[in-house]
Protein backbone atom coordinates (compact mmCIF):
# COMPACT_ATOMS: atom_id res chain seq x y z
CA UNK A 1 0.00 0.00 0.00
CA UNK A 2 1.71 3.09 -0.65
CA UNK A 3 1.78 5.85 1.60
CA UNK A 4 2.84 9.44 2.21
CA UNK A 5 3.66 11.26 5.26
CA UNK A 6 4.33 15.01 5.08
CA UNK A 7 5.44 16.39 8.13
CA UNK A 8 7.24 19.75 9.78
CA UNK A 9 4.49 22.31 9.55
CA UNK A 10 3.81 24.11 12.41
CA UNK A 11 3.66 27.55 13.73
CA UNK A 12 6.00 30.41 12.74
CA UNK A 13 6.47 33.63 12.63
CA UNK A 14 5.94 35.93 8.72
CA UNK A 15 9.92 36.16 7.61
CA UNK A 16 10.39 32.83 8.76
CA UNK A 17 11.57 29.58 6.88
CA UNK A 18 10.17 25.91 7.28
CA UNK A 19 11.28 22.62 6.50
CA UNK A 20 8.54 20.00 5.19
CA UNK A 21 9.28 16.23 4.82
CA UNK A 22 7.23 13.60 2.74
CA UNK A 23 8.27 10.05 3.57
CA UNK A 24 7.01 7.69 0.60
CA UNK A 25 6.76 4.21 0.86
CA UNK A 26 4.93 0.78 0.14
CA UNK A 27 5.43 1.15 -3.71
CA UNK A 28 7.94 -0.54 -6.12
CA UNK A 29 8.22 2.66 -9.18
CA UNK A 30 11.35 2.66 -10.79
CA UNK A 31 9.89 6.53 -11.74
CA UNK A 32 7.65 8.63 -10.02
CA UNK A 33 6.61 12.64 -9.71
CA UNK A 34 6.27 13.42 -5.58
CA UNK A 35 3.90 16.43 -5.95
CA UNK A 36 4.19 19.33 -3.52
CA UNK A 37 0.06 21.53 -3.01
CA UNK A 38 -1.53 23.26 -0.74
CA UNK A 39 -5.00 24.39 0.53
CA UNK A 40 -5.33 27.49 2.40
CA UNK A 41 -9.07 28.14 4.48
CA UNK A 42 -11.53 28.46 2.24
CA UNK A 43 -9.50 28.19 -1.03
CA UNK A 44 -9.03 25.48 -4.05
CA UNK A 45 -5.99 23.38 -3.58
CA UNK A 46 -2.80 24.56 -5.24
CA UNK A 47 -0.11 23.16 -7.08
CA UNK A 48 3.48 24.34 -5.58
CA UNK A 49 6.09 22.08 -6.96
CA UNK A 50 7.10 18.32 -8.21
CA UNK A 51 10.35 16.39 -8.89
CA UNK A 52 10.62 13.53 -10.94
CA UNK A 53 12.66 10.61 -9.51
CA UNK A 54 15.15 9.51 -10.60
CA UNK A 55 16.28 12.24 -12.70
CA UNK A 56 15.70 14.95 -10.11
CA UNK A 57 14.05 17.22 -12.75
CA UNK A 58 11.84 19.61 -10.76
CA UNK A 59 8.85 21.93 -11.69
CA UNK A 60 7.69 24.72 -10.29
CA UNK A 61 4.74 27.26 -10.21
CA UNK A 62 6.35 30.59 -11.24
CA UNK A 63 4.91 32.80 -8.74
CA UNK A 64 6.37 30.71 -5.60
CA UNK A 65 9.82 29.41 -6.73
CA UNK A 66 11.53 32.52 -5.41
CA UNK A 67 10.52 31.15 -1.81
CA UNK A 68 9.51 27.71 -2.55
CA UNK A 69 12.09 24.62 -3.47
CA UNK A 70 12.12 21.10 -3.87
CA UNK A 71 14.68 18.58 -3.25
CA UNK A 72 15.11 15.05 -2.53
CA UNK A 73 16.85 12.68 -0.17
CA UNK A 74 18.85 9.76 -0.05
CA UNK A 75 17.03 7.32 -0.44
CA UNK A 76 15.17 9.68 -2.67
CA UNK A 77 11.46 8.27 -1.03
CA UNK A 78 11.99 11.63 0.83
CA UNK A 79 11.30 14.40 -0.69
CA UNK A 80 11.78 17.94 0.99
CA UNK A 81 10.35 21.37 0.57
CA UNK A 82 11.96 24.27 1.68
CA UNK A 83 10.05 27.31 2.39
CA UNK A 84 11.47 30.99 3.08
CA UNK A 85 10.65 34.25 4.01
CA UNK A 86 7.26 32.72 5.10
CA UNK A 87 3.88 35.08 4.45
CA UNK A 88 0.16 35.37 6.12
CA UNK A 89 -1.04 33.75 3.04
CA UNK A 90 0.91 30.61 2.75
CA UNK A 91 -0.99 29.71 5.68
CA UNK A 92 -2.00 26.34 4.42
CA UNK A 93 -2.45 22.68 4.92
CA UNK A 94 0.36 20.81 2.87
CA UNK A 95 0.19 17.78 0.99
CA UNK A 96 2.37 15.64 -0.68
CA UNK A 97 1.32 13.63 -3.53
CA UNK A 98 2.57 10.77 -5.79
CA UNK A 99 2.15 9.69 -9.43
CA UNK A 100 3.55 7.54 -11.83
CA UNK A 101 3.57 6.60 -15.45
CA UNK A 102 3.47 10.74 -16.07
CA UNK A 103 5.68 13.68 -16.41
CA UNK A 104 2.40 16.15 -15.77
CA UNK A 105 2.73 18.14 -12.47
CA UNK A 106 -0.95 18.59 -12.08
CA UNK A 107 -2.78 18.14 -9.62
CA UNK A 108 -5.19 15.58 -11.52
CA UNK A 109 -2.35 13.28 -12.72
CA UNK A 110 -1.75 12.33 -8.65
CA UNK A 111 -3.04 9.02 -7.35
CA UNK A 112 -1.86 8.99 -3.74
CA UNK A 113 -2.04 11.52 -1.65
CA UNK A 114 -0.67 12.15 2.31
CA UNK A 115 -3.26 13.62 4.74
CA UNK A 116 -1.02 16.65 5.18
CA UNK A 117 1.33 18.78 7.59
CA UNK A 118 -0.72 22.41 8.54
CA UNK A 119 1.40 25.52 8.20
CA UNK A 120 0.49 28.62 10.29
CA UNK A 121 2.04 32.23 9.75
CA UNK A 122 1.37 34.63 11.71
CA UNK A 123 1.81 38.33 11.55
Amino acid sequence: EVQLQASGGGLVQAGGSLRLSCAASGFSFDEYLIGWFRQAPGKEREGISCISVPDGKTFQKDSLKSRFTVSSANPETTVYLQVNNLKPEDTAVYYCALSYGTSWCTEEAFTYWGRGTLVTVSS
